[in-house]
């Protein structure tokens, strides 16, 4: 039994040093890379001129800052990923409806970049 566990152990150790458990992981982090690009691209062909930099030329008190998206989270009874992707569907004030323009893939990819950037405050990368 103790030679089992240990020819076990070994093989995990093995497979470790190989990185062929972390494979997952990278896989993820490709694929929300990649939907994080998907929604910059569409946050640039669609939403830039209004909000580029994460401000609001319309409604100045309505950016895509972090501290004034919190602000109006509570309007929602949902996330913040959430609230965002209702008002980019929905639209609101003088910013129009994205449901007939964008799928919910793309909606969700939006709503995630917008949601990311305005965590690090908007900065370069």
């Amino acid at each position: 039994m103790a030679r089992l566990s240990g020819l076990i152990l070994t093989l995990l150790l093995i497979i470790g040093a190989t990185g062929l458990l972390s494979a997952p992981a990278m896989a993820i982090d490709k694929i929300e890379s990649s939907a994080l690009e998907r929604g910059e691209q569409i946050f640039n062909s669609n939403c830039a001129a209004c909000h580029m930099g994460g401000g609001n030329v319309i409604r100045a008190n309505r950016t895509l800052k972090i501290s004034d998206l919190n602000d109006h989270v509570e309007a929602y009874s949902s996330s913040p990923l959430e609230a965002l992707e209702h008002e980019i569907e929905d639209g609101l004030n003088a910013m129009p409806s994205y449901a007939d323009k964008l799928s919910e893939e793309e909606i969700m990819a939006v709503a995630t970049y917008v949601e990311q950037r305005a965590e690090l405050g908007w900065s370069r990368r």
